[in-house]
């Protein structure tokens, strides 16, 4: 009988912001020279975690930021300073879109307790106010009289006359 090589993989799950890659690696995953990546580090545009004897580490976000800013200089012809200014812009569009996203669930938030303020306020005009059954004056409760002319019992006394 033949023997089979069994091949096991093994799958790591990393935090995306985790530096885990050298630089060596990181370049190769952004398709570009090391040398480029420390030009980028000094412009400011990455900046890499360090290992605690000075290793610059590369984050999953990093190699995606590389990647991008390698598009903007190839692809779209833009020098560093422009793709510094995009970056900037788009760091301030996502703010923008944080705070608006604040906003949107306070307004709702806002919205709804004003509208369990406004049908407690219903409820309680209901309760005070009332419309006779005739003439359709709105009046408060209190003030109202009933449209039907009060009753009064049928008395047990005898009256004269009644001949019982």
């Amino acid at each position: 009988m033949a023997r089979r090589s069994v091949t096991r993989v093994t799958r790591v799950s990393v935090e995306s912001g985790r530096g885990v890659f050298m630089i060596s690696v990181a370049a190769e995953l952004a398709q570009m020279h090391p040398q480029t990546l420390r030009m980028y580090e000094q412009r400011g545009l990455i900046e890499p975690k360090r290992s605690p004897k000075g290793t610059r580490l590369y984050s999953q976000e990093d190699v995606d930021r590389l990647r991008r800013i390698q598009e903007m200089t190839s692809d779209l012809g833009l020098n560093l300073a422009g793709v510094e200014r995009v970056l900037e812009l788009e760091a301030q569009v996502d703010e923008m879109n944080a705070r608006i996203e604040d906003l949107e669930v306070k307004a709702l938030h806002a919205q709804v307790q004003l509208a369990q303020e406004l049908e407690q306020v219903r409820r309680s005009f209901r309760a005070e106010l009332a419309v006779p059954y005739r003439g359709g004056a709105v009046v408060r409760a209190a003030d109202a009289r009933s449209p039907f002319p009060r009753r009064t019992p049928p008395s047990t006394e005898r009256r004269p006359g009644d001949g019982s």
